[in-house]
């Protein structure tokens, strides 16, 4: 599926790649499994580029009413488990 991945129009090029590159790891999460070591990375760059965390939530909830699926709930999962892979639902 294809979702509408929320970006701020002041990020770079290189910073948009690294923010949809996340989001299209939480929906992979959803849809299958994840190496949780590559997604623990990927929010790591998501993070540095979204240090806020009241933006970081505004993002989160954005992609989440459009795609039905919880980056929370993938983060949470990924920082709790031991697993090298991570898979919601």
């Amino acid at each position: 599926m294809n979702y509408h991945y929320p970006i701020d129009e002041t990020w770079s090029k290189e910073e948009v790649i690294q923010v949809v590159q996340f989001f299209s790891l939480v929906e992979q999460a959803y849809e299958k499994k994840i190496d949780r070591d590559v997604f623990l990375a990927a929010y790591r760059e998501f993070k540095r580029i979204v240090p806020s965390k009241s933006e970081e939530k505004k993002l989160f909830s954005s992609f989440e009413q459009g795609s039905g699926y919880s980056s929370f709930q993938v983060v949470k999962q990924a920082r709790n488990s031991n697993d090298t892979s991570i898979s919601i639902g």
